[in-house]
C-alpha cells in the first residue's frame, strides 16, 4: 500500500467513524441517543486505535497534520513527503465528513 493513500484512507475511515458515533448519541430516534460523552470518548479512542493498526506498518499512522510537521521539524521525518501526507490527510478527512 502506498503511504499517500494509506494516510488518505485511515483518515478518512477516522472521520467517519468518529462522526458517526456523535451522530448516534445526538440525534433523535437512535439506539444510542442520549447515552453521554462516555459513549463518544470510547468509540473515537476505538476509531483512533484501528486506524493506527490499520495504517501503522505503511505509513507510520500520523493521521494529522501536526504529528507529520512535527516529525519532520524533529528530523525522523523526511521534508518531501511533508506535503504529500498532509493533502492525503485534508483530502482524507474531507471524504470522511462527505461521505458521512
Amino acid at each position: 500500500m502506498n503511504a499517500y493513500f494509506a494516510e488518505f484512507f485511515v483518515t478518512a475511515l477516522l472521520i467517519l467513524l468518529g462522526n458517526g458515533v456523535v451522530a448516534n448519541v445526538c440525534l433523535n430516534k437512535t439506539k444510542g441517543q442520549s447515552s453521554g460523552w462516555i459513549v463518544i470518548t470510547t468509540a473515537w479512542a476505538f476509531a483512533v486505535y484501528v486506524t493506527v493498526v490499520v495504517t501503522g506498518p505503511y505509513s507510520g499512522a500520523h493521521l494529522n497534520p501536526a504529528v507529520t510537521l512535527g516529525l519532520a521539524m524533529k528530523g525522523t521525518f523526511a521534508w518531501e513527503m511533508v506535503i504529500g501526507y498532509i493533502a492525503a490527510q485534508i483530502v482524507g478527512g474531507m471524504l470522511g465528513v462527505v461521505v458521512h
